[in-house]
C-alpha cells in the first residue's frame, strides 16, 4: 500500500472514532444529568419536577431508617438581618421527593393527608435530629427546636433525605422551653395554598424555599 493510501486511511479512522464517540449526545458517567443522581430506577428525574440546583431524594419508603448526619461541627447556620435562620447550604441545600411533580400535584401534595402517609416515624427522626443538631453545633433546649424539611413535604421535598432536614434553632421572640417559634410554617402553608390553586410552578416554589425561605413569597409575588 502506498503512503499515501495509509494516510487516508489513518485520517478515515480518526474521523470513524471521533463520530462514535458523539453519538447519542451521552456524557462519560452514562448520560445522566449531573444533578440527579439518586433520582430514581433511571437516574434522571420526572419531567416537570426540580430545577437544577435540586436533587431527588429516594423518596417516599415503606420502612424507614435512621440516616447518617454531616460530622458533629461541620455544619454552619446562616442568619438574615433579622436574625432569622438558614441551613448550610452544603449540609442542606435541599432534596425533592420524586413522586411530586407539577403532573403529579392532585395525587400527591394537593390531596388531603397524603404528607402524613410518607412521613417518617419520630424512632427515626429522633435519633436523626439528635445527631443533626451536633453536626451543626446546636446546644439549646432540643424542645425549642425543630427537625425540619428545608423543602417541605407539601412542595415535595423528599422525607428522609438528610440534604433536606436541619434542626432549625427557634428564631426571635421565643420563649425559651415553649417549643419551636418557627415563622418558617406560615411561609410554607402560603406557598402550598399558591401552587395547588396553580398561582405558583411547583419547581419555582421549591427553589424559592430552599433558597432562602424568608424572600420566598415576595420571589413570589406573594404576601
Amino acid at each position: 500500500m502506498s503512503m499515501r493510501r495509509i494516510a487516508v486511511a489513518g485520517v478515515s479512522l480518526v474521523v470513524a472514532v471521533s463520530v462514535a464517540g458523539c453519538s447519542g449526545g451521552k456524557s462519560a458517567d452514562g448520560g445522566k444529568h449531573p444533578g440527579s443522581q439518586g433520582a430514581g430506577p433511571s437516574g434522571n428525574p420526572p419531567a416537570g419536577g426540580a430545577p437544577a440546583a435540586l436533587q431527588y431524594g429516594p423518596g417516599p419508603q415503606a420502612k424507614y431508617t435512621v440516616q447518617a448526619q454531616p460530622a458533629p461541627g461541620s455544619c454552619k447556620y446562616r442568619y438574615t438581618t433579622d436574625k432569622q435562620p438558614l441551613p448550610d447550604p452544603k449540609c442542606t441545600p435541599g432534596a425533592l421527593n420524586p413522586k411530586v411533580t407539577q403532573a403529579t400535584l392532585k395525587e400527591t401534595v394537593c390531596k388531603s393527608g397524603y404528607t402524613a402517609t410518607i412521613r417518617p416515624p419520630v424512632s427515626v427522626t429522633g435519633p436523626e435530629k439528635t445527631a443533626n443538631a451536633k453536626s451543626y453545633g446546636y446546644t439549646g433546649p432540643m424542645g425549642d427546636a425543630e427537625y425540619d424539611h428545608l423543602v417541605s413535604l407539601v412542595l415535595g421535598g423528599d422525607p428522609d433525605d438528610p440534604r433536606n432536614i436541619w434542626t432549625e434553632p427557634p428564631s426571635p421572640g421565643h420563649k425559651q422551653g415553649g417549643g419551636p417559634n418557627n415563622p418558617k410554617d406560615g411561609v410554607e402553608a402560603k406557598l402550598s395554598s399558591a401552587v395547588c390553586s396553580g398561582k405558583v410552578q411547583l419547581a419555582a416554589a421549591q427553589n424559592a424555599i430552599a433558597t432562602d425561605w424568608t424572600t420566598a413569597l415576595a420571589k413570589l409575588g406573594l404576601k
